[in-house]
């Protein structure tokens, strides 16, 4: 068993170093999710001994890291700044 963890690891590793050296952090949500979909057939080829639900597990843990850490300057974030400073008023 610790060498599946080991297989599921090094995926999620490379997983992580193709999404940094190819820019897709930049990427529009769509693109990101086509690039994802590809990659992780790719994964899937390059570790057959991964079951359909790791590599599925995979592409969710690479969305997740594709997500911006916070969320600046979002339309909801603007709008309670905007109610709570005319409340105050």
């Amino acid at each position: 068993m610790p060498d599946r963890k080991r297989l599921k690891e090094r995926a999620r590793d490379e997983l992580f170093s193709h999404i940094n050296r190819c820019g897709v952090l930049e990427a529009e949500r769509k693109d990101q999710e086509h690039w994802l979909n590809e990659t992780i057939e790719y994964l899937g080829e390059r570790y057959p001994d991964l079951s359909d639900a790791e590599l599925r597990e995979l592409r969710t843990i690479g969305m997740r890291f594709c997500l911006p850490a916070i969320s600046n300057g979002s339309p909801e974030r603007s709008r309670v700044g905007r109610v709570g400073q005319g409340a105050a008023s």
